[in-house]
């Protein structure tokens, strides 16, 4: 459910915006696309946020004691819960590490990206880009977004799986009374097992998406 809400909508929002900037023909600089990358990753997060409290929430409930564990059964389950047991303010609770994570996350993730394909593209010679290239790219952007976006990850987890309305000072001082500096880059391993394929599966497959929906313009022309 994250990856359908959040995933995808920011995604579109960064592919309208490169389209809107080509047709004002404005250069696609890294620092524009960066900014393009961080609006549609801020956006994107604002439709996400409800379901990612939820995914949370029940991938932290088996490490909590039995008598305090939520028992959701899945997403529309956790959010009938959370409006009964916490009310409105539950579905925001987060929110705005969330938006501010995820900003950091996606410029990271697709305007590097673009980056690392526009220069392995010229490192190569060839004037088009091909599948290894794509694969290339979304593999060196995991190492990126996923080293950035860790200490957001961490605060952001910390935030969502409590039922206190918590504030993110209150979150970053308690995890470095707890665990000093070394909370910044808690979970960097499975962050990247994780982030590295589906960044390398949605990228390389949306370029080919793209290719083709290329090729059936120019037969319609």
């Amino acid at each position: 459910m994250p990856s359908v809400t959040y995933g995808t909508s920011r995604i579109a929002f960064y592919e309208e915006m490169k389209q809107t900037a080509k047709s004002s023909n404005q250069p696609l600089t890294t620092p524009i696309l960066g900014t393009m990358a961080a609006v549609s990753g801020f956006l994107g997060a604002i439709f996400g946020t409800p379901s990612d409290i939820a995914n949370v929430r029940m991938q932290n409930d088996r490490s909590l004691p039995p008598q305090q564990r939520r028992n959701y059964q899945n997403v529309l389950d956790a959010w009938v819960q959370m409006k009964r047991n916490e009310g409105w303010r539950s579905f925001r609770q987060g929110l705005w590490p969330n938006c501010f994570r995820s900003g950091i996350m996606t410029a990271s993730q697709l305007a590097s990206y673009d980056s690392f394909k526009r220069l392995l593209t010229q490192l190569s010679g060839k004037s088009d880009d091909n599948p290894l290239t794509h694969f290339s790219a979304s593999l060196l952007a995991s190492l990126v977004a996923t080293s950035i976006s860790s200490p957001m990850d961490v605060i952001r987890t910390q935030l969502m799986s409590s039922s206190s309305n918590a504030s993110v000072y209150q979150a970053v001082r308690d995890l470095i009374r707890s665990e000093g500096h070394r909370w910044l880059f808690r979970g960097w391993t499975p962050s990247f097992v994780r982030l590295a394929p589906q960044t390398i599966a949605t990228l390389v497959l949306l370029e080919q998406h793209k290719r083709i929906y290329r090729a059936l313009k120019v037969e319609e022309a």
